[in-house]
């Protein structure tokens, strides 16, 4: 069985290695889209909102209720797409470490 120490210093690496990894998320990219592409949305992996692109053709006060539906849906799709960013991004992190089995690190 390993020591106090070694076990520590296995904590503070994996501390270390999960701030560097939450770091990249901001990095990545990811686009959410609705409506055929007519409402984008741009975030990071993390979740910050970066861009948002509406259609001119929506922007009518007959399509308000429409480009409601669609703005929604295209930030849930970017959510949905950043959620998968980071649960690749974290996966790739914690694959070389060892631990136990069902062990769960907090995302």
């Amino acid at each position: 069985m390993q020591n106090l120490e070694d076990i520590m210093a296995m904590a503070q690496n994996v501390q270390n290695q999960l701030e560097e990894a939450q770091s990249k998320l901001d990095d990545i990219e990811v686009e959410g889209a609705a409506g055929g592409g007519m409402v984008k949305v741009r975030a990071s992996a993390k979740g910050r909102v970066i861009g948002l692109d509406i259609d001119e053709s929506l922007l009518q006060p007959s399509e308000k209720g429409m480009l409601e539906d669609l703005v929604i849906a295209a930030f849930n799709d970017a959510r949905a797409k950043a959620d998968a960013a980071s649960q690749e991004e974290m996966s790739k992190m914690t694959s070389g470490m060892q631990l136990p089995p069902g062990f769960k690190l907090p995302f």
